[in-house]
């Protein structure tokens, strides 16, 4: 316990700024959807229709068009601000989402339960676009600010720790609709009262031509970054379905929740010695080696020869994934202009989110087409092409402040 301290102690003073506990405590909340509505929503509709086939494509449905409108969300955070934007996309996911669900029990055509999906992933707040915006206002200082970048990689692994078990619980305790309303009710609770909180939002920056023109967006340094972010979400698509069918091929299918969560907590652990860590070395180069290290690590995962040792493989290897985020994050905000740091965030999450769909189908195909462990290569690919796209990140300073 003594050895634990002196890291939690690097968070407390961020803790301490006024009303940043209280809004980092709602994100977290609000965030439990991202790792929840996917997997509820498929065993909600393959229950209704015993399809999976059918249940994919509405995920796919709400997982497309919330990569699609997340950009345009951060961009409206930014210009309207965030309790405005945050408030009217809260309450249009929870319709969106209710809709579905009582299309589903209540038998009435399947379009409709695309539409309702559909608009529940355009809709889905962008909860965490949104804090790190709220830090990026908050903090001054670089050092502080990749503490609570990884503060925030610590919460995002929280999330995909507790949620998917949340779901499956509440499906096979209460009803097939319980997982999916236990998402919606987080997500509506959690973005309304983090919304509400005022004090700690950033201002609003409404572009007007007598103001001058429209900071540019530094595409030299975010492309790469997109693209960095996009493989990395190939890569976590990948890694759920093929850690799954590892599992099934070794005969502990009901281990393959087990083996995510281990890589989960890898990430998570090195997220909070992430944080307590002063860093000589910038952004970029973290970036840059972060990649190509969460590339490498699948290798071993390919030779595994049972469940044990891809444990520990998975356990180490998800040590390079919350420090990689957090780089990419801080380096984001250091160049981003101000008045569009929200749809710099966002466009960074909508690369993970857009990776993972095409991430977990190529995996299946070569799970069905060869094995597990031959699958795992799409998340070495996945690493090498984001450790490609950070080599080609230019080596520049912080962004010239903009008034």
């Amino acid at each position: 316990m003594s050895g634990a301290m002196p890291l939690l102690d690097s968070y407390r003073p961020l803790l301490q700024r006024p009303g940043a506990l209280r809004f980092s405590l709602w994100g977290l909340v609000a965030r439990l959807p991202i790792s929840m509505v996917g997997l509820g929503v498929v065993l909600l509709v393959e229950a209704a229709h015993a399809s999976y086939a059918v249940a994919g494509t509405v995920s796919a449905a709400y997982t497309i068009t919330n990569a699609v409108a997340s950009i345009a969300q951060g961009r409206l955070l930014d210009r309207l601000g965030q309790p405005k934007v945050l408030s009217a996309c809260t309450v249009l996911f929870a319709v969106g989402m209710v809709v579905m669900m009582w299309s589903v029990e209540a038998g009435w055509p399947l379009w409709s339960t695309y539409a309702a999906a559909a608009v529940g992933g355009a809709t889905l707040p962008q909860i965490g676009s949104a804090v790190r915006a709220r830090w990026a206002y908050l903090l001054d200082r670089p050092s502080e600010l990749q503490t609570a970048f990884a503060l925030e990689g610590v919460v995002d692994e929280a999330v995909f720790i507790t949620g998917p078990m949340l779901v499956t619980f509440m499906v096979s305790a209460v009803h097939p609709v319980a997982g999916l309303a236990t998402a919606v009710v987080a997500c509506t609770a959690g973005s309304l009262a983090f919304s509400a909180l005022r004090s700690t939002a950033p201002p609003v920056h409404q572009h007007k031509h007598e103001s001058g023109p429209k900071p540019r967006m530094p595409w030299r340094t975010m492309v790469p970054l997109a693209v960095v972010s996009t493989a990395l979400g190939v890569l976590f698509g990948a890694s759920e379905v093929t850690t799954i069918a590892f599992a099934d091929e070794h005969g502990r299918q009901g281990l393959g929740g087990v083996l995510l969560a281990v890589l989960a907590v890898g990430s998570l652990l090195s997220g909070l010695v992430t944080g307590a860590v002063v860093w000589r070395r910038g952004p970029v180069h973290r970036v840059q080696w972060g990649s190509l290290a969460m590339g490498l690590i699948w290798v071993p995962a390919m030779l595994a020869p049972g469940i044990w040792s891809l444990a520990l493989f998975l356990f180490v290897g998800g040590m390079a994934i919350a420090p990689t985020m957090a780089a990419t994050f801080a380096l984001a905000e250091s160049v981003v202009p101000p008045r569009r740091l929200t749809e710099g965030m966002a466009i960074l999450q909508t690369g993970v989110t857009a990776g993972v769909a095409p991430g977990a189908s190529i995996s299946g195909v070569l799970v069905d087409e060869h094995s597990a462990a031959a699958a795992y290569a799409v998340c070495l690919a996945g690493g090498l092409v984001a450790a490609l796209a950070a080599a080609l990140i230019p080596r520049a300073g912080r962004r010239t402040p903009v008034p």
